[in-house]
């Protein structure tokens, strides 16, 4: 028998703070630790499917069957992803302060489906209308209908995301005991698996849903994802039975509505203080958040004009180059998990191996050499194009392999293994237990505003560029636009961030 709290005895087997689905106390044996994680990882490994099987291939929709321009798909969909990522911030204070994360999970997914289904719809939707062009020709457009159905569609997936992921992520955190060592241990394990599985969702997405879009239907490949999150759902519910549930919330509750006033307001403001402690540290993670929106637009874009042959008849699609992103994240946690950190913990006697704020710097650093090393492979992707007379011929395959496009890919993973990784287990652990959703929407937030600014950039920039009849930085033809300089931006802006985030590191006091 062990004494957990003032006056009251239990086993050793029971977990303290926690319930099972029938409110009765947590028993170690039977609940939590990795066999309730591995239904939530799951869960995450299905919805990143579902979202990069949507996503990642946007750019390829909107500039296609929606017949948008480049800056307008780049500006749309980053709109977008901003959105997405900054939605968790609603639903991680609904979940936290009244509905609960299990229940926020359930009924942002079934949104989730819901929105998938209308997306598929959408594409189903054959509503063109045609207009004569100039030399004869005849130009032909969605209806608005079907547009404005599709950004509903899509929206809906992006507000659905908001409950979602900040609130999956710590409800999988919470399996593991703090208190009990071998659980504390595996839980920071469990930030790194978690990403590894979030990755394998995004690869099985980028070779499937990628290929069955470009190659067979919009409508299979918007559907398949649809159906995959509705059956991920029903096995994440089947898991109640193992699933652990913090009595927390709950506690926080009897606790203010039991005391006076004055009392009741003074853990708000020490709340209130540990959330302003981390906006240095949001801050200058923005210039990473910045660089992480490129791959699924910019690169993307790149990637259309290359050489994507394997062999004589195979055709790589674009998005699914992504998966040197994907790849290179699972490759690297694997050996950051079993060997870097054994490796540095032998060296720091940290358990962790390198302190968190150490592992953020190595991602900021990586991620701005990834925009560096893309500056100069697009300066010479321009420079073949004009050497061959394909500057004015955007259509025409560029003699450049899309192999080039691989060491920025894989360098963008690796940064994010160290950079995303160490934002998401800083922003969780420096949070009170009963705000641990709204710490991980903190984390998702510095993505969304990163999506948004670049959104905003490229939108000033492409004004800014395009008078006098050019085409601008980011011109419909990229063999006269200059991406280049625009990853030279990107780069200025996240040697700034790097330059402000170690010294705001310097002088974070940890709670």
């Amino acid at each position: 028998m062990a004494i957990i709290a003032a006056g009251e005895v239990t086993s050793n087997d029971v977990v303290p703070g926690y319930v099972d689905f029938k409110g009765r106390p947590s028993v170690r044996s039977k609940s939590g630790f990795w066999k309730s994680a591995s239904f939530i990882a799951g869960f995450e490994m299905a919805e990143r499917f579902c979202y990069y099987g949507i996503s990642s291939n946007l750019v390829s929709y909107l500039t296609g069957e929606l017949g948008q321009s480049t800056a307008a798909a780049a500006a749309n969909l980053n709109a977008w992803y901003g959105t997405a990522a900054l939605s968790p911030i609603l639903g991680a204070l609904l979940a936290d302060s009244l509905l609960g994360r299990f229940r926020m999970i359930v009924l942002s997914s079934l949104l989730y489906v819901l929105g998938l289904g209308f997306l598929t719809l959408s594409s189903a939707m054959n509503s063109v209308r045609c207009k004569n062009g100039v030399n004869n020709t005849t130009l032909c457009y969605p209806s608005e209908i079907q547009t404005i159905f599709f950004f509903l569609s899509l929206y809906m997936v992006a507000f659905a995301q908001g409950g979602h992921k900040p609130c999956l992520q710590a409800f999988g955190a919470e399996q593991f005991d703090v208190g009990n060592y071998e659980e504390n241990a595996a839980k920071s394990s469990f930030f790194n698996w978690w990403f590894w599985f979030s990755c394998l969702g995004v690869v099985v997405a980028l070779s499937v849903v990628n290929y069955i879009q470009e190659n067979l239907s919009w409508v299979i490949g918007f559907g398949i994802p649809s159906l995959v999150m509705l059956f991920s759902l029903l096995l994440f519910c089947l898991g109640s039975f193992t699933y652990r549930f913090t009595t927390h919330t709950k506690r926080d509750k009897m606790f203010k509505r039991h005391t006076c006033e004055l009392e009741s307001l003074l853990p708000v403001s020490e709340e209130a203080k540990t959330m302003v402690r981390l906006i240095p540290i949001w801050c200058t993670s923005l210039g990473y958040s910045i660089v992480y929106a490129q791959p699924s637009t910019l690169f993307t874009k790149q990637a259309f004009t290359m050489d994507r042959h394997i062999g004589p008849s195979f055709e790589i699609p674009a998005a699914s180059f992504m998966l040197c992103i994907s790849l290179s994240i699972m490759l690297f946690v694997s050996i950051y998990d079993r060997v870097f950190v054994p490796v540095a913990r032998s060296i720091t006697k940290k358990p962790s191996g390198i302190s968190v704020f150490q592992r953020i710097g190595v991602g900021l650093l990586l991620s701005l050499l990834s925009i560096v090393l893309a500056a100069v492979v697009e300066a010479r992707r321009l420079r073949t194009a004009r050497q061959h007379g394909l500057v004015d011929t955007p259509e025409a395959m560029i003699p450049m392999s899309v192999w080039w496009l691989a060491p920025q890919y894989a360098l963008s993973g690796i940064s994010d293994v160290f950079g995303m990784v160490g934002l998401q287990e800083f922003f969780y652990d420096q949070v009170p237990n009963q705000l641990k959703s709204t710490g991980l929407a903190l984390y998702l937030s510095i993505l969304g505003v990163g999506s948004l600014a670049s959104s905003f950039l490229v939108s000033v920039i492409q004004n800014a560029t395009s008078g006098d009849g050019g085409g601008g930085w980011f011109s419909d033809n990229l063999n006269t636009a200059h991406l280049d300089y625009f990853y030279w931006l990107l780069a200025g802006i996240s040697a700034v961030s790097l330059v402000g985030y170690v010294y705001s590191a310097k002088y974070y006091s940890f709670s």
